[in-house]
């Protein structure tokens, strides 16, 4: 795996794909999706160009840093978080893609006011419906945005969503663009003297050509720059 090359690629796709939809290549920001790799590996990548992480266990995300693996990019926490795992991330990383419902925002919401500090957060939303993963449904995004917008010290920085593996160039397009209208839809609902959201995460190795094209402004794309992941338990 030649990792410089790979993100060459990588951005070469973004930049392409930004341009093909109209779109100033500058708008859209690359997460390296670090899971289960090495620090030696996070470190390569960011000496070679990468300026954002994002970590999907709360534990990779802790030794990582701890070895100060992420010096000189930026951290988000881009997986599943338990509520009992709040403390361990609220104000460790810049910002927390993945809140999927009241509990969790309250949750977030206690441990930044406790540190007194202001964490950004994405809400994911479970945009096909599926019963394997987490989220809050579209029909449920207006209600747990306008309880986001009570907590002085979590600021609602945009929407995420992880669409079904995609099998077949463009099968998740519609997802996306149903993304895109639901992230404007709640862009308008927001309080006049909120700060403007500004992140719609969407799209990963497989599909994050698609996401742009439909409106993404950060994609999190891990197996296209690092190569297929190591078994679990080899990463450091």
């Amino acid at each position: 795996m030649d990792l410089s090359q790979n993100i060459q690629a990588v951005q070469k796709k973004i930049a392409a794909a930004a341009r093909a939809a109209g779109r100033d290549p500058a708008e859209i920001t690359l997460c390296a999706a670090t899971k289960t790799q090495t620090d030696d590996t996070i470190r390569a990548a960011i000496a070679a160009g990468i300026r954002l992480c994002g970590e999907n266990r709360v534990q990779e995300l802790t030794a990582h840093l701890e070895a100060n693996a992420y010096a000189g990019a930026e951290v988000h926490f881009i997986g599943h978080l338990q509520t009992n795992k709040v403390k361990q991330v609220v104000g460790r990383v810049s910002l927390i893609h993945s809140v999927d419902s009241e509990r969790l925002l309250r949750a977030v919401a206690a441990q930044a006011d406790k540190l007194g500090l202001v964490q950004d957060i994405l809400l994911e939303v479970n945009i096909a419906g599926e019963e394997s993963k987490g989220g809050v449904l579209p029909e449920d995004l207006p209600a747990l945005a306008e309880l986001a917008q009570n907590f002085a010290c979590v600021r609602l920085r945009g929407l995420m969503a992880i669409p079904p593996v995609s099998t077949v160039s463009g099968s998740n397009r519609k997802y996306f663009s149903k993304m895109r209208n639901l992230f404007v839809d709640i862009m308008k609902k927001m309080s006049d003297n909120y700060p403007i959201m500004d992140c719609l995460s969407m799209g990963m190795s497989a599909d994050y050509e698609d996401a742009i094209a439909e409106g993404a402004t950060l994609v999190r794309v891990g197996t296209a720059l690092f190569g297929p992941r190591p078994a679990m338990g080899t990463a450091r």
